[in-house]
C-alpha cells in the first residue's frame, strides 16, 4: 500500500497524556537546530506534526561538517521529494546553495589526497583523486552557519514552534504518556516523542546513561580546526607542480595525509563571483601518536607544518580569523539510539571523524527513515519503540561502516602502498551505494510509490543498502581484518595493500570498466565514455542483482 505523506492528517488515535494546556504540547520535541534538526523539523512541520524545536545556541554560529558527497546530495534530494520539502532541492547542488541557500559557500569538484613522508619531499606519483563529474552534478563547501540558519527558518516557516537560547536541565520520558522536558529558564514542556540531534553533550545520551564507556570505535583521532584567510592554492605551491591529476586541487577537498594523519583544505574562495575569501583548515590527529600537549592549537598548528614544509607551502601567508577548536579524542557511541518516546541523531548518537565527509550523509540518511515514522506516529497515536527499531540498526550500522573505513585508511596512512589500496575499498563503499539510492530516487520520480524507498531499508548490512550492501560489506571487514593484522605486526604493509588489491579486482560487483583494482589507476574519473562502457558492463556481464542498478 502507498503511504500517502502529503495527504489530510487523519484523527489520531486516543492517547493519554498529562492535563496540559495544548500551547506547551507537543507532537515531536527536537533538540538541536543544526542541519538534522532544523531539516527533521522543517519536514515534519510540513505534514502537520506539531514541533517544538530547541536549541541552547541561536543563529548564526560557527560549524563544522561543511563538504558534501554525491550519495549527500542525492538523499537531499530523495528528502525534498519524498516528503515535498522543495525548498530543499537547492541543497542538492553547489548552483542551488550558492543562489538560494548561502551564497559565501565553495564549490566541491574532487576528493584530492595528497601523501606525506616526514623528512621525504612529496612523490608526485603518491596522489589520489575522485573527481566528481561536473557534466552531473556539482559538490559543496558548505558555509554551515548559513545553511543551517536557512534550515532553522524553513522549519519555522512550516510551522514548527522554535526557542534559541534555551538549554534543556531535564528529561523524563514515560512510555505510555510521551516526554516531560525542563529548561534552565523553568519552563516545562511535554512532548509525545523527543529527537535529540544535539550533539556530544546529548541531553538524553546523560539522563538515560546512553554512552558506551568506552567506545568500541577502533578508531582514535582528535582535531584542531579554524577558518583561515591567505591559504594559497596548493596548485600554486612548488611542490604540487609535478603533479598531473584531473582536476585542479583547490577546486576540491583537499586532502593532505601522512602517518597518524591527515589534514583538510576545505576553500570557500574557488569559484568565479566567489564572496568569500575563507578556507576551513583542520588537523586531525591520531591522539595515541600525536598527544595532545601543554601549547595551545595555533602553536601546535606551526610546530606541525615545521614538519612537514611542503604542506606549509600553502600557509605562509594564512591566518586564523576566528578562534581555533582543539578537542580531545573524537571518537563516541552509544549502546542504543532508540529507545521509549525518545531517538539520538545524527552526533547526538555517536561519531567517528570529519574524513570522508560521511558526517551529513548519515544525518540526512537518518532523518529520512525517522520522519516518515514520526509522521504516521503522529496521525495514529503508535509511538512504540518497535516502530523506530529500525532507525537504531540503521545508525549503528553506519557508525561501524564508517569506523571500519577511517580506522582502515589510518593503518593506511602508515605507508602509500597501502593507503592506495584502502582508498580504492572506500570508492567502493561510495560509488555503489550512491549508484543505488539513485536508481531508487529515479524508480520514485516515475512511480511516487512510497514503498521503493522502503524497500532499502530491507537490508541485511544496516548502513550499506541492498542489493550491494552484502558484497561492500563482505570487501569492507577483509579490508579492516588485513589493516588489524598490519597494526598487530603480523602482516607487512606491501602485503597487505596486494591482498586487498586483489580482492578489489576479484569483485565480480564492481564494474570492470572502473579498473579501481588496477594500482596505477590512482585517479578516478567518471567520464560519460567511462560510464557508458560501464553501463554495457552492467547489461552483460555484471552479477544480475548488480545489473539492476544499470538498467
Amino acid at each position: 500500500m502507498n503511504t500517502n505523506l502529503t495527504g489530510p492528517a487523519p484523527e489520531k488515535a486516543p492517547e493519554s497524556a498529562p492535563a496540559t494546556s495544548p500551547e506547551n504540547r507537543y507532537d515531536v520535541a527536537v533538540l538541536g537546530a543544526g542541519m538534522a534538526g532544523g531539516m527533521l523539523a522543517a519536514v515534519l512541520a510540513r505534514h502537520g506534526v506539531k514541533v517544538l524545536l530547541l536549541d541552547a545556541g541561536t543563529h548564526p554560529r560557527f560549524a563544522v561538517g561543511e563538504s558534501t558527497i554525491p550519495y549527500t546530495s542525492t538523499m537531499t534530494r530523495v528528502i525534498a521529494e519524498r516528503y515535498d520539502v522543495p525548498e530543499l532541492l537547492p541543497l542538492a547542488s553547489f548552483a542551488g546553495v550558492r543562489e538560494h541557500v548561502a551564497p559565501m559557500s565553495g564549490r566541491k569538484q574532487n576528493f584530492g589526497f595528497v601523501y606525506h613522508r616526514e623528512g621525504h619531499p612529496q612523490d608526485p606519483e603518491q596522489i589520489n583523486q575522485l573527481v566528481v563529474p561536473e557534466w552531473q552534478r556539482t559538490e559543496t563547501h558548505l558555509f554551515r552557519q548559513d545553511v543551517d540558519a536557512y534550515l532553522f527558518h524553513l522549519a519555522v516557516r512550516h510551522g514548527a514552534e522554535a526557542r534559541t537560547a534555551t538549554r534543556i536541565t531535564e528529561i523524563s520520558v514515560d512510555a505510555a504518556t510521551g516526554a516531560v522536558l525542563r529548561s534552565d529558564r523553568g519552563e516545562e514542556f511535554h512532548a509525545s516523542y523527543v529527537v535529540d540531534g544535539s550533539g556530544f553533550r546529548s541531553p538524553l545520551a546523560d539522563a538515560f546513561g546512553l554512552r558506551e564507556q568506552p567506545t568500541r570505535a577502533r578508531h582514535h583521532s582528535r582535531s584542531l580546526f579554524t577558518h583561515m584567510v591567505g591559504v594559497t592554492p596548493y596548485d600554486d605551491a612548488p611542490s604540487a607542480r609535478g603533479h598531473k591529476q584531473p582536476s585542479p586541487w583547490h577546486a576540491g577537498t583537499l586532502h593532505h595525509v601522512f602517518d597518524g594523519g591527515w589534514l583538510w583544505v576545505i576553500p570557500f574562495d574557488n569559484h568565479d563571483g566567489a564572496l568569500s575569501p575563507l578556507c576551513s583548515v583542520g588537523l586531525t590527529l591520531d591522539e595515541r601518536v600525536f598527544p595532545k600537549g601543554e601549547a595551545d592549537a595555533q602553536q601546535e598548528f606551526d610546530a606541525f607544518l615545521a614538519r612537514f614544509p611542503q604542506i606549509a607551502e600553502q600557509f605562509q601567508d594564512a591566518r586564523a580569523v576566528r578562534p581555533w577548536v582543539s578537542t580531545g579524542r573524537l571518537q563516541y557511541s552509544a549502546n542504543r539510539t532508540v529507545g521509549d518516546r525518545f531517538c539520538l541523531t545524527a552526533h547526538a548518537a555517536g561519531f567517528i571523524d570529519a574524513l570522508y565527509s560521511r558526517g551529513l550523509t548519515n544525518t540526512m540518511e537518518i532523518v529520512n527513515v525517522l520522519a516518515w515514522r514520526l509522521i504516521e506516529a503522529s496521525r495514529d497515536g503508535d509511538w512504540s519503540t518497535e516502530r523506530f527499531a529500525h532507525v537504531d540498526r540503521l545508525q549503528q550500522g553506519l557508525f561501524d561502516v564508517h569506523d571500519d573505513v577511517v580506522y582502515s585508511s589510518f593503518v593506511g596512512f602508515r605507508d602509500y602502498e597501502l593507503w592506495n589500496a584502502v582508498l580504492r575499498v572506500w570508492e567502493a563503499t561510495s560509488i555503489m551505494p550512491t549508484m543505488t539510492l539513485e536508481r531508487a530516487y529515479r524508480s520514485f520520480l516515475q512511480s511516487r510509490d512510497d514503498r521503493v524507498f522502503r524497500e532499502l531499508e530491507a537490508s541485511d548490512t544496516p548502513g550499506l543498502p541492498a542489493p550491494v550492501g552484502a558484497d561492500v560489506s563482505a570487501l569492507l571487514t577483509f579490508t579492516r581484518e588485513t589493516c588489524q593484522a598490519v597494526e598487530a605486526g603480523e602482516l607487512a604493509s606491501g602485503e597487505a595493500a596486494a591482498r586487498i588489491l586483489a580482492r578489489v579486482e576479484a569483485a565480480d560487483f564492481l564494474p570492470r570498466p572502473f579498473a579501481l583494482g588496477d594500482r596505477d589507476n590512482r585517479c578516478f574519473e567518471a567520464t560519460p565514455e567511462l560510464m557508458q562502457r560501464a553501463m554495457e558492463w552492467g547489461r552483460t556481464e555484471a552479477p544480475a542483482h548488480i545489473g539492476a542498478l544499470f538498467g
